[in-house]
């Protein structure tokens, strides 16, 4: 029989409320994957800090010091910072690890396949041992840290249209889930409202605002899936004016209502623990 080569030993999402700090008390005993995806945070590796947002991925080895500051939020009920995380070990990740330099940052983006990926892993390890798969928590391990590589060298971006839209994009996955302007977006990227506007819609076939109400949809989806918030609750925290706008764009995008989707629900899974 194989003997597999990976092992996940924690895999969860968090998100958190008010002021958090967390210290490891020590080295890492194992691999470290964090993506940041809402809001932001500090965070000090070897006494040098990292400042997170939506989009940023930290990667750390056994033997490195960790240190997690979040923030107290700027409006009481707002999310501060949300994130997957991962601890994990094994031969492979070992190897996997020694094939190529990487950042202790790295700015990847929100990517749907990677996230999905980070998913389906969080709830193959929330199955418990008698239920849970190895085999495929080490295929989807092994498919994250292979997604992670690529996901980092198509981030690299050297021609200034990419860089100048990447921003724009960067700018609305950490500002979605609050009020934002689209001026703010363009001054961020160093660009005109109206070439921005263009830029956006060349690069990702989409407008800024369609981009912003898909981040937030997303991040109601998360919070009505793994949080007791009521929808009114969530609609406010995930940037929508209005609970009554965001149950109509939900409608449309879904074809359901919050209430009628959250009804069908029915998970296993225990509720996340709010911060």
């Amino acid at each position: 029989m194989d003997t597999l080569e990976t092992s996940v030993l924690i895999c969860d999402y968090s998100y958190h409320y008010k002021a958090f700090t967390h210290n490891m008390r020590g080295e890492l005993q194992t691999y470290l994957f964090r993506l940041q995806t809402e809001g932001s945070c500090k965070v000090y590796v070897q006494d040098e800090e990292f400042r997170m947002t939506s989009g940023d991925l930290l990667l750390l080895k056994p033997g490195d010091d960790y240190h997690l500051v979040v923030d107290e939020p700027h409006k009481e009920g707002r999310l501060s910072s949300g994130d997957y995380y991962l601890f994990c070990e094994g031969s492979w990740i070992e190897n996997w690890w020694k094939r190529q330099h990487r950042s202790t940052v790295s700015r990847i983006g929100l990517d749907d396949k990677l996230i999905s990926l980070w998913r389906n892993m969080l709830l193959e390890k929330r199955r418990g041992p008698l239920e849970e798969n190895a085999e495929l928590k080490d295929a989807l391990l092994r498919g994250l840290c292979l997604y992670i590589d690529r996901a980092i060298k198509e981030n690299i971006q050297t021609d200034r249209a990419v860089s100048s839209a990447l921003k724009l994009k960067r700018y609305i996955e950490e500002h979605a889930t609050v009020t934002f302007k689209l001026e703010e977006a363009a001054r961020y990227a160093g660009l005109s409202l109206s070439r921005a506007v263009r830029l956006f819609k060349e690069h990702y076939n989409q407008t800024m605002i369609q981009y912003a109400i898909e981040i937030r949809l997303n991040a109601a989806l998360e919070r009505m899936k793994y949080s007791d918030m009521t929808l009114e609750h969530i609609a406010e925290t995930c940037g929508f004016a209005s609970y009554s706008y965001f149950h109509r764009v939900f409608r449309s995008r879904m074809g359901t209502s919050p209430a009628e989707y959250r009804g069908s629900e029915e998970s296993l899974l225990p509720e996340l623990n709010q911060v």
